[in-house]
């Protein structure tokens, strides 16, 4: 199907999809789920093509991991789908009421977006998650994976609008660009006739041409350059598994940590130990002067480091002289993603909270937990850093917009 076809056929169905009754979509997802399942041999075999291609190419590893589908995986894939269908639909939600003066009475009611399209590398898990989301909330999606992981979407897709085509409903309301061409890609970030919204998820070129180029208005997910600090008040035995996991628990994400932050206080009792501990998942250190007196044999960190998201196993260290230079450097350094404070003192997690200007703050806790299946979404269409309709991971309510029904019995305005 031509660009310019599937967008008229989005455009078509998004206004069922907007009037149709929660329990038909919670049987479509549901259905959906099985779906998956059911295909799963199918999704692997496909999967496996796009890995072995991937590695024939000099795939970075982390970028191989986004990319590589397993029984487990698919089987999160389901359960997301299922977690979404079992969320309270928002569509028709009353956000306000009011009355004016004149008798006007007048609601603010939750509705869908219409169509939405979706730009995205390597991760084909986002290809279900996405239709799941965008379905829920009442939406069309027309979805552009990459060309690396073309044949998993392929056929996640096709197992998708199978399980919808069995419910009765459109299979339209989920589509997938096949081809790679970029001049395809262009013209899809130019469908303002037919697409109402632009999500790309990915790295920072892909985002940074999306929003460069797109006429369709833009959701902005952005890039993940994560910060630990650890306090002079860090409970220590606790810091060690918290940095771990959101360093090496998955590389490729994100979520994960690029970048620790240490007081002075702590540093000579904490990176030794810290150091044997990363070493032993091996990941590469490079610090400042100070980090390096307490680990000799750590690389040299440069400005550059402070400010890239690896996603790799390397982290970048900076020691700091108080709570407020943390602070500094993590907002300046901070690609307004996730970062995190350990420390037992209330008061000091309370200004972190308070001052980082990040999507996601945590104290004392992991960053790979900012994942809208973590904070009970079902899913996620992706994590948004800018701060216009929505931020941080994007679940049904983010994929909805609202408009105003005023009723009357004959006002006219003098």
């Amino acid at each position: 199907m031509e660009l310019k076809e599937m967008g008229m056929a989005a455009a078509a169905v998004k206004y069922d999809l907007a009037c149709m009754p929660e329990e038909e979509k919670n049987r479509a997802l549901s259905e959906a789920a099985k779906g998956l399942l059911a295909d799963m041999d199918r999704i692997l075999d496909a999967n496996e093509k796009d890995v072995r291609e991937g590695e024939e190419k000099g795939m970075h590893p982390g970028l191989v991991d986004r990319l590589r589908l397993t029984k487990e995986r698919i089987e999160a894939m389901a359960e997301g789908i299922r977690q979404v269908g079992g969320l309270p639909d928002p569509v028709g939600e009353v956000l306000d009421r009011f009355v004016r003066p004149n008798g006007l009475q007048i609601e603010k009611r939750r509705v869908p977006l219409g169509v939405i399209g979706i730009i995205y590398e390597s991760r084909p898990n986002v290809t279900a998650d996405a239709f799941a989301l965008c379905f829920k909330a009442g939406n069309a999606c027309i979805l552009k994976g990459g060309s690396d992981a073309l044949s998993s979407n392929l056929a996640i897709t096709e197992s998708l609008r199978a399980s919808l085509d069995r419910c009765g409903i459109c299979p339209d309301a989920v589509q997938l660009i096949t081809d790679t061409d970029r001049a395809v890609t262009a013209q899809f970030m130019r469908m303002k006739e037919y697409v109402d919204v632009l999500i790309p998820r990915g790295g920072a070129g892909l985002i940074r041409t999306v929003v460069e180029h797109s006429t369709v208005p833009v959701i902005e997910t952005g890039t993940g350059n994560c910060h630990i600090y650890v306090d002079e008040y860090a409970d220590l035995a606790k810091a060690v598994p918290i940095i771990i996991n959101a360093k090496t628990q998955r590389i490729g994400v994100c979520n994960a940590c690029e970048s620790l932050v240490i007081h002075e206080a702590v540093r000579e009792r904490f990176l030794p130990a810290l150091a044997q501990a990363l070493r032993e998942k091996s990941v590469e250190l490079r610090g400042d002067s100070r980090a390096r007196e307490a680990v000799p044999d750590m690389e040299a960190a440069t400005e550059e480091d402070f400010g890239t998201e690896y996603l790799d196993y390397i982290l970048s260290i900076k020691t700091v002289d108080s709570l407020e230079e943390a602070i500094r450097h993590i907002n300046r350094f901070s690609t307004g993603h996730s970062d995190a404070i350990l420390t037992e003192d209330a008061e000091r997690a309370e200004r972190f909270l308070n001052e980082v200007d990040s999507a996601c703050v945590y104290v004392n806790a992991s960053t790979r937990f900012t994942d809208g299946f973590e904070f009970g979404f079902g899913a996620e269409i992706g994590i948004s850093t800018q701060k216009l309709h929505a931020r941080g991971p994007m679940g049904l309510k983010e994929l909805t917009s609202y408009k105003y029904v005023i009723r009357g019995n004959g006002q006219t305005r003098p």
